[in-house]
């Protein structure tokens, strides 16, 4: 009798040995419920009226619980057995009480009803669950595949970037290469004046030079070391890089001006790092900006934020060139590796701040580098 109450065509998947072990549970008390309803009716004495009338409308509870937990077929199978056992009893009380049995046979009715229309209302429920439960899982694939388009994207993406900066690492070393060869190819004939033979010497000490800051930056930008933070005067570190950018401001015909504040807030930084960026910022503007003219430092701290701005008077940038001032081997000198500015951009990413740049309202460029005073990850790097 228990297995009838297996709704199995309600059932989402395939049940398991516990679902199904807990359904009969279920279904076995509700149809104990209904027997023990029964028997109670049974063997209580004609004349107790009112405990009849009791035990008949707790007939109410089994039909229910059926039906919200079978769906509607489950409450017309308790109702079919319930009317199978109380059909004696009922008969037994007709030739006694017609009109009490009759109403009681409405009501039975009306309880039935009631069970099936539970039972029709949690069959609805069912449904919407599993049409949920079917969206969810389907989201979920969804959001698996996307997540993984997404890394497969992102591994296209750094083996595109690789493959994009070993090609201008290769066009930036032709050129050196180009030189030194020349001139060892010079110096292999033999044939060449003393003067000549000091020019080649004097090429092969600066393109040698050049490949190694070349390589060097390179090394930086690809494989950049970890900040090591300790609590820096950022007013003396600023000052500091003004005192040696000063001699190329000179041999430029460039004044630097420092407009700091007196005192600020003591920074969260490797200061190292920080008089890297600021060295290599401060040089490119003093380089950017004509004899005669001057780049303006700025620092403020800004709520939890210190602020530093390098201001230029040079001819400034196109949009196109600002959106590419920071990737590697993007430069507008002739000399220049272009892994300057992204080096420092790397740098300033690590200490979770940002750089930009921005043309100047009337002519030049300023670079903003935004730090936060005090380093959020400090617990993790303990």
């Amino acid at each position: 009798m228990t297995a009838a109450w297996d709704n199995k065509q309600m059932a989402p998947a395939p049940t398991s040995r516990s679902m199904l072990r807990s359904s009969r549970v279920k279904a076995a008390a509700i149809a104990g419920m209904i027997a023990l309803l029964a028997a109670a009716t049974w063997f209580t004495p004609p004349h107790a009226i009112e405990l009849h009338n009791v035990l008949h409308h707790l007939n109410f509870l089994p039909f229910m619980m059926a039906g919200m937990i079978f769906g509607w077929r489950g409450a017309a199978k308790a109702i079919a057995f319930s009317a199978l056992i109380q059909a004696p009893v009922i008969a037994r009380h007709w030739s006694r009480w017609p009109m009490d049995a009759k109403d009681q046979i409405l009501e039975f009715s009306i309880f039935a009803s009631a069970g099936v229309i539970a039972g029709l209302l949690s069959d609805r429920e069912r449904i919407q669950r599993m049409k949920v439960e079917s969206t969810k899982r389907e989201l979920e694939d969804v959001y698996t595949e996307l997540r993984e388009n997404v890394e497969k994207m992102k591994k296209t993406e750094r083996l595109s970037a690789a493959g994009q900066l070993a090609a201008s690492l290769a066009h930036e070393i032709r050129n050196p290469l180009a030189s030194i060869s020349g001139a060892a190819g010079i110096l292999k004939r033999g044939n060449a004046s003393t003067g000549n033979q000091q020019e080649c010497l004097g090429i092969l000490e600066k393109e040698s030079q050049r490949l190694n800051k070349l390589l060097t930056n390179f090394l930086d930008f690809a494989r950049p070391r970890l900040p090591r933070y300790q609590r820096c005067d950022p007013g003396a570190i600023i000052r500091s890089v003004i005192v040696l950018a000063r001699h190329t401001a000179i041999r430029q015909q460039v004044e630097v001006l420092d407009e700091l504040p007196q005192r600020l807030p003591a920074l969260d930084c490797d200061g190292e790092q920080m008089k890297q960026v600021l060295l290599n910022v401060l040089l490119n503007a003093i380089q950017a900006t004509q004899s005669g003219g001057c780049v303006i430092v700025r620092a403020l701290a800004t709520g939890a934020n210190l602020s530093i701005e390098v201001r230029d008077e040079g001819c400034g940038m196109s949009f196109a060139e600002l959106e590419k001032i920071f990737e590697p081997f993007f430069t507008t000198k002739e000399a220049g590796t272009g892994l300057g500015l992204a080096v420092a951009a790397n740098i300033v990413e690590q200490h979770g701040g940002l750089i930009r740049a921005a043309n100047n309202p009337d002519h030049g460029m300023t670079f903003y580098i935004e730090l936060p005073l005090e380093r959020a990850q400090r617990a993790v790097a303990s």
